[in-house]
């Protein structure tokens, strides 16, 4: 309540002030790990072992132990005191830290919040025994002795016992196990000396040996064939280190989730270097595509400001643009260096036709590629006319058609129709935009009515990351009601059996592949769920593509599906299908009246 509305103004007291703390630091299961290990990593662990239970649809405990430094009996009291800190003593020491942690609220949050055990020793300590102590809602239970090696083991329990608010907007527990993977595996990347071990109900998720190679991590995480289409990237100008690898042209996601970009070792989200990676590719990139990166940039700790999120997500830099910069050069002068040209029969996107990131007519004009009118070749009328049987079906007497009489002139660009109305508007149609819109509304259909599966001729093999495994894991049964029926084969292997109908009975692992970046990745708006997801994503990947060439039969025969549809007027994301110009217009814009 405001002073004006009568209130008094209050100073909070610190159990209230705790709790808001820990909302901001503490948001869900995969926050607490994160500050965990980071603790450890900062503690000089080389080995980190991280165990989460879990028991009738929620997380029961997680536990992070590591063989780091430890803490003698008066620091692992103090250790729970809010802002009580190892890692700098001063604000000017804020301006060159160099630790992941520093500013001693992280146990503290999560105790405000939770039951919170440690189990310590120093290396540096005289006695032979640890310590072990009690928090629960920030207050100290038990401090004893025990006997435990050295480092340090914290077992968090009953989170969010005092918060039900927070508790009741948790995920489901294998949404939380994802993102606690995803988590580790950014860990992993930064830090590849370490070794990291992850269970869940002790069923074992990921487990990396450590020994401070990056490639060897690339390869444990994410397999041979991504290892394979990896480019270095090392260079040094002004100060600023950029050292890591990215993928050749040829292996490409549907969005950014798999571009780890860190700095000074810390894993960050950044605007401006994701952009700085895609200009740095150029036109070697087809729209709407992102490589796969790994690259960290080592700048004087006095030039980053890592005091800018409560979660340390972001970081500001001083010379942002010298660092864009910097970036740019390295990466573009990685690949200029670098054979381009893909291996026959590669399928490190599943991308076709013109939107296919390996041809080589980013470099050197295609042979005999005439541009302008030409009649599409066999396989090309075969393959729309492939798409656009899959959804064509009786018309729905209940949908009134929106659209306007039309006559259809031709194709522009292999990618709009043309066609002309009754009074003589014109009419410009999105080929890709008006099947999407086909595909969504059918799509939506089979969900509510369940019908219409088909089977691959042959099952399609993915092999995913442990992260893409867990998100993929959580989504089983979401995509089995959609039409995927997929069953897992093995460590981070599964087997694609079903799709939906419109997608045949072939379909490449990058569509399937895309349809799980798409789940778990970033870009999909705010207040969509995954159901609408995986919807919007099937129809997109199902649609006609940009470039592809249609007779005029067949542009007829796409507009009479448009037709038949709903809402004909946008895709799924929001896009108009088609845009009209007047015939008055035109004749203004020509002087005509």
């Amino acid at each position: 309540m405001t002073p004006g509305q009568g209130g008094r103004i209050q100073v909070l007291d610190e159990s209230t002030v705790s709790r808001i703390s820990a909302g901001e630091v503490v948001e869900r299961a995969a926050s607490v790990v994160k500050e965990l290990c980071e603790n450890s990593i900062d503690a000089g662990a080389g080995r980190i072992r991280v165990a989460v239970t879990s028991e009738k649809g929620r997380i029961t405990s997680i536990q992070v132990s590591d063989d780091g430094c430890g803490m003698s009996p008066d620091d692992a009291q103090l250790a729970f005191a809010r802002y009580a800190t190892s890692k700098i003593a001063c604000i000017d020491d804020l301006f060159a830290c160099s630790t992941l942690g520093f500013r001693g609220e992280a146990l503290a949050s999560i105790a405000a919040v939770a039951k919170v055990t440690i189990v310590t020793k120093s290396r540096e300590g005289a006695g032979i025994s640890g310590t072990r102590i009690v928090n629960q809602g920030g207050e100290i239970l038990l401090v004893s002795e025990t006997g435990c090696p050295f480092g340090t083991v914290i077992t968090v329990e009953q989170l969010y016992f005092n918060t039900p608010a927070r508790e009741k907007f948790q995920k489901t527990v294998s949404t939380e196990i994802a993102r606690i993977t995803g988590v580790i595996e950014r860990l992993v990347i930064t830090h590849p000396g370490i070794a990291f071990e992850l269970t869940h109900n002790d069923r074992k998720i990921l487990s990396v040996p450590g020994g401070g190679r990056l490639m060897d991590t690339i390869i444990h995480l994410f397999g041979l064939p991504v290892s394979r289409q990896m480019i270095r990237v090392h260079a040094e100008k002004e100060g600023i280190f950029v050292d890591g690898y990215i993928s050749v042209p040829e292996l490409t996601r549907k969005n950014q989730y798999q571009m780890f970009i860190s700095v000074n070792r810390r894993s960050i989200r950044s605007r401006i270097l994701s952009i700085a990676v895609r200009e740095a590719y150029g036109t070697l990139l087809p729209t709407g595509r992102y490589p796969v990166v790994f690259i960290d940039l080592s700048i004087d700790p006095s030039e980053v400001d890592v005091n800018v999120h409560p979660a340390k997500r972001e970081v500001r830099l001083s010379r942002e643009e010298e660092v864009r910069k910097v970036l740019i050069s390295a990466i573009s002068g990685s690949l200029g260096g670098a054979s381009l040209i893909p291996e026959a029969g590669s399928s490190g996107n599943s991308v076709s036709g013109a939107e296919h990131p390996g041809r080589i007519r980013y470099h050197l004009p295609e042979l005999g590629g005439e541009t302008g009118v030409r009649e599409p070749l066999l396989r090309e009328r075969i393959s729309t006319e492939r798409q656009l049987s899959l959804t064509g079906r009786q018309p729905d007497t209940s949908v009134e058609s929106k659209l306007p009489d039309f006559q259809i002139i031709g194709q522009l660009g292999s990618l709009y129709i043309l066609a002309g109305t009754p009074g003589d508007d014109l009419l410009v149609i999105d080929q890709h935009a008006a099947h999407e819109r086909v595909l969504y509304e059918q799509v939506t259909e089979y969900a509510e009515q369940h019908h219409d599966l088909q089977e691959l001729l042959e099952p399609v093999v993915l092999s995913l990351s442990p992260g893409e495994s867990e998100a993929l894991s959580a989504a089983l049964p979401l995509l089995a009601e959609e039409g995927f029926c997929i069953d897992a084969f093995g460590p981070g292997t599964f087997l694609v059996r079903t799709v939906p109908v419109l997608f045949g009975q072939n379909i490449e692992p990058g569509e399937v592949r895309d349809i799980i970046a798409g789940i778990i990745g970033p870009g999909m708006p705010r207040g969509i769920d995954t159901r609408e997801q995986v919807r919007r994503i099937v129809a997109c990947r199902g649609a006609i593509k940009a470039g592809a060439f249609c007779t005029l039969d067949q542009c007829r025969e796409l507009l009479q599906q448009l037709a038949r549809t709903r809402n004909p007027f946008t895709c799924p994301h929001g896009r108009p299908t088609m845009i009209v110009f007047p015939k008055q217009k035109m004749d203004e814009l020509f002087k005509r009246v």
